[in-house]
């Protein structure tokens, strides 16, 4: 049987100028994707991929260095405002939204927060008798 030869991708730099930013911080990893307006992913970053393991992925410092990795690497693709959507009760969603801000040129034209709030929703657990 013949091989199939399989071509890579190339990463195509595209030359966008606004993107957003969307920050998911769980309380376990913290998720830094940067998108167009369109919503199509240019890149992204979390603290586990950048080497935290465990405990420490949920801290604030691994935030701040997924955050700094994602806007590198969304430089590359000219951006230069984003906006900012933040969803989670993570420890690190302030500390990411404060590095998104001290990155040097971009500038942040909005913030909003996106983490879904129950209107009473499922009912909780009976009390606990003891």
């Amino acid at each position: 049987m013949a091989k199939k030869s399989v071509t890579k991708k190339k990463n195509v730099k595209k030359n966008i100028a606004r993107g957003i930013v969307c920050i998911s911080a769980s309380f376990n990893n913290t998720n830094v994707t940067i998108t167009d307006e369109m919503g199509n992913v240019l890149c992204w970053a979390t603290a586990g991929g950048l080497g935290f393991k465990g405990s420490k992925k949920s801290t604030p410092y691994a935030a701040q260095q997924a955050v700094e990795s994602a806007m590198e690497k969304a430089k590359e693709h000219g951006i230069k405002e984003v906006g900012i959507k933040v969803q989670g009760p993570g420890s690190g969603r302030e500390t990411a939204v404060k590095s998104v801000g001290a990155v040097e040129g971009i500038k942040v034209l909005w913030l909003k927060d996106i983490t879904p709030l129950p209107h009473n929703g499922c009912r909780p657990p009976k009390r606990r008798r003891v």
